[in-house]
């Protein structure tokens, strides 16, 4: 017998997976921004636009029809990208490659994205039937 989940449990899963990701990049992004204070407006408008880039909405799970894998609310190729954004981001902060405003701008305003989207999953899941 193959273990699946509805459409339901699937934006549910997928907004706390976002909502605690975001948590943990707008931590490091707000300790990061607080050390390096120059350019504050110029950063806010940074930040912004990487919202902007990384902001998506959650229709490939609404096509997804009967039970699936807990997992599922990302294909195989969001998967591969997440686990090397993961990696890239902990080796860059861990070898300093990239300055602090750099990772002050970006991981706020992508942490942004990914809490609003992942309330905007829990959202949806609310609405959707079994």
């Amino acid at each position: 017998m193959k273990f699946g989940v509805n459409k339901k449990v699937l934006l549910y899963t997928a907004g706390c997976v976002w909502i605690f990701a975001g948590i943990n990049i707008l931590r490091i992004g707000i300790v990061t921004w607080l050390n390096d204070t120059h350019y504050w407006l110029f950063k806010i408008g940074e930040a912004t636009i990487v919202f902007l880039l990384f902001y998506k909405h959650s229709e490939r799970i609404s096509r997804k029809n009967g039970k699936h894998c807990p997992f599922s609310f990302f294909d195989v190729k969001g998967w591969i990208i997440m686990i090397f954004m993961i990696a890239f981001g902990i080796t860059i902060r861990a070898l300093h490659l990239l300055p602090n405003s750099f990772i002050s701008v970006f991981y706020t305003g992508l942490s942004t994205a990914l809490i609003i989207t992942g309330f905007l999953f829990l959202r949806q899941g609310k609405t959707v039937g079994n």
